[in-house]
């Protein structure tokens, strides 16, 4: 469509009249109440930084066109990857939960799925992260602390027990090791007999938003590049309804980062993902519909609603524009969310309570397509039951009580809105073309350009917090003296690492060692071969019970490991 074909928002007479009339509001009634009662916010900012005006008319809109806005379903998204949104179903309600062995995960999944939750979400503990055994001496102590442990098949068997993979969709959080927990998850519907096209759900997998925020990495970044290729290209043949990647701004947020920046930096690595499958020969419209993303909803209500939006219009531009993608599922942005963890307080934790709902509409009002909620105890530690399940039951009020889901996108036509996502659109544009000229996404992250960019809103963060020019009620404003914590903190059994390794060391002994050793030298001969997909032989492999640790340790000898270049 040419400009001249675009369809203006507001009329110019329109715009005119919306101009004279604040201009005369000015003039009169506001000069007259500012006079006796001075404006205490006179320079108000979204957190990102964008200039906030006391008062938005259709002269904000002034150059926006209809087709920008469009409608739900439609090139280019803004209001919403589908035409019915939850009107035709509402957004699956993913709790996170992770600890222990798969046995006591799985305890926790059948909880919440009895509570009412339609989705499951795995964290992994940091030694299966970051590819150790349990066993191994650099996990001691670490073994299902932080999220569940993975060494073999049988606990991922263990994790899933009497779990219907072809009923309930499965997101799994792992990154430098996610084409392994890829494969055992492939392995497991396969020895039950699922079809895995039958299979929905998503792996995290977003490894360079490991070298630019979270800071969780095994293999430098040009290997681990050619494996998330593997596992895009191998869903994309054999997988139809599952999501190979769930590409993260939550972590680049959680780091430090603006809003902006979230979506910025992870548009920029959406498009070395994108270039780097379309290199090896894939056609962009057979892998990019079953691309995800998964952001945080953040503090700034009105400008994450916005975010959400702005971030549709701007993925699907790049899609159709930079990659010509010609599908409508290529270019439509399907979004995981979680609530603000950096938010939550130690301080008065019921407060966090209040703030996980205000960030969980956000979410909402912006579109997502899945959903998970913080418990309020998440300061201190993983979260209880109870916590999981108030969390919950905020979802389940959100979508059952409110109407809200009734309207699709009913802040769109928001003179504040509408001019919000416009800003963050042009914004994020703006650091696209900075990463370009840098040469792209990988060239920026050795730069350490993002890396210089998110530890300085990190620390002009920090600053405003201790100074009280951002206010975090019971941090610092409405301080209360320090109280014993009001609520039951989980605890992790201390018999989990025993229990772990002994499962490991029966995998060990009961397993065809031979055929191990003989899949990891192919293992090893064919990550020599860039050509090579490596998913097969790493299916074969977790079959064989060889453990993640021994394959990631394989690895290693071919890829070597990354060190991070200091950036000050």
């Amino acid at each position: 469509m040419s400009h001249d074909e675009r369809t203006p928002l507001f009329h110019r007479d329109a715009i005119a009249r919306a101009r004279a009339l604040r201009e005369a509001w000015e003039a009169d009634e506001l000069r007259a109440f500012t006079e006796r009662q001075p404006e205490s916010r006179p320079d108000s900012r979204t957190g990102s930084g964008l200039p906030v005006q006391r008062v938005y008319t259709p002269e904000d809109l002034e150059g926006a066109a209809l087709e920008d806005v469009g409608l739900p379903g439609r090139y280019p998204f803004t209001r919403g990857p589908y035409p019915t949104m939850y009107r035709g179903r509402l957004w699956t309600m993913r709790q996170i939960a992770g600890f222990g062995t798969g046995e006591d995960t799985n305890g926790r999944f059948r909880y919440l799925i009895e509570q009412g939750q339609t989705g499951l979400s795995v964290d992994f503990d940091m030694p299966t992260l970051m590819g150790y055994d349990s066993d191994d001496p650099r996990s001691l102590g670490e073994v299902g602390r932080e999220g569940v442990a993975v060494d073999t098949l049988d606990d991922m068997e263990a994790l899933f027990a009497d779990i219907d993979l072809e009923r309930i969709s499965v997101s799994m959080t792992i990154n430098p090791t996610a084409w392994i927990l890829l494969a055992m998850y492939v392995a497991l519907a396969r020895s039950r007999g699922n079809s895995l096209d039958a299979l929905s759900g998503t792996v995290q997998a977003d490894i360079l938003k490991e070298y630019i925020a979270q800071k969780e990495w095994i293999f430098p970044i040009r290997p681990s590049m050619r494996i998330m290729r593997d596992m895009i290209v191998y869903c994309a043949g054999h997988m139809a309804r599952y999501n190979p990647i769930n590409i993260s701004g939550y972590h680049i947020s959680e780091a430090g980062a603006t809003s902006v920046q979230e979506v910025a930096f992870t548009m920029a690595n959406a498009i070395a993902y994108v270039e780097e499958v379309t290199r090896a020969g894939v056609p962009v419209d057979r892998f990019a519909p079953r691309l995800a993303f998964y952001f945080v909803a953040q503090a700034d209500f009105f400008e994450e609603v916005a975010k959400f939006r702005a971030a549709r219009r701007i993925y699907a531009r790049i899609m159709k524009e930079r990659f010509g993608a010609q599908e409508p599922a290529s270019m439509r942005l399907r979004f995981h969310c979680q609530t603000a963890a950096a938010t939550l307080t130690r301080a008065q934790p019921m407060n966090n309570i209040v703030r996980t709902a205000l960030q969980a509409l956000s979410a909402v009002l912006g579109g997502a397509q899945s959903l998970h909620t913080n418990g309020l105890d998440e300061a201190y530690a993983i979260p209880s039951e109870e916590a999981m399940k108030v969390a919950l039951r905020t979802q389940q009020i959100l979508a059952h009580e409110t109407r809200i889901p009734n309207v699709i996108d009913p802040l769109g036509g928001s003179y504040y809105v509408e001019t919000l996502t416009r800003d963050i659109e042009a914004r994020v544009f703006e650091i696209l073309a900075k990463v370009d000229a840098m040469g792209g996404t990988i060239k920026a992250i050795e730069e350490g350009y993002f890396q210089r960019e998110i530890a300085d809103s990190a620390y002009a963060t920090a600053r405003q917090r201790a100074t009280g020019e951002q206010p975090l009620i019971g941090v610092n404003m409405h301080v209360e003296p320090p109280q014993p914590v009001p609520v039951p903190i989980h605890k992790v059994d201390a018999a989990v690492e025993a229990r772990q390794i002994q499962r490991l060391r029966q995998a060990r002994q009961h397993r065809d060692g031979p055929r191990v050793a003989l899949l990891l030298d192919r293992l090893e001969r064919e990550a020599r071969d860039p050509a090579v997909n490596l998913m097969p032989v790493t299916i074969e492999l977790v079959e064989a019970r060889a453990s993640l640790g021994e394959i990631v340790a394989r690895l290693r000898q071919v890829f070597g490991s990354y060190v991070e270049t200091p950036v000050f």
